[in-house]
């Protein structure tokens, strides 16, 4: 079987597709400073471009795993989450507090189908 990976860098790829299933790396936001709500929606939209680059979109997401380096700001982050996810098509998640690198508040990886 075939493997693709776009996005290649020194030590990960942003994407990387195998027997018909697109695994995005964890995706942060691209101001660490921004409070949580808006580094989700900052998420959120990365994980559109990838998926798209993959030939896929949230309407396949298969899995989510999100990291909140405050379990407190869960309803901010789920905000966020709730106005993106394809209501009718929801993945499986499963959410934690874990400390991030820098001064992420959220990170987020996710599986889909092609």
């Amino acid at each position: 079987m075939t493997i693709q990976r776009f996005e290649i860098g020194p030590r990960m790829s942003q994407v990387v597709v195998h027997g018909g299933v697109a695994r995005l790396a964890g995706v942060v936001a691209d101001d660490a400073q921004a409070p949580v709500g808006e580094q989700t929606r900052q998420v959120l939209a990365e994980i559109d471009r990838l998926l798209a680059l993959a030939g896929t979109s949230k309407s396949r997401l298969l899995k989510a795993n999100i990291w909140l380096a405050d379990i407190g700001q869960f309803g901010e982050m789920n905000k966020a989450w709730e106005a993106w996810i394809d209501p009718a098509n929801p993945p499986a998640r499963a959410t934690v507090e874990a400390k991030l690198a820098g001064a992420y508040l959220v990170e987020i990886m996710v599986e889909a189908a092609v």
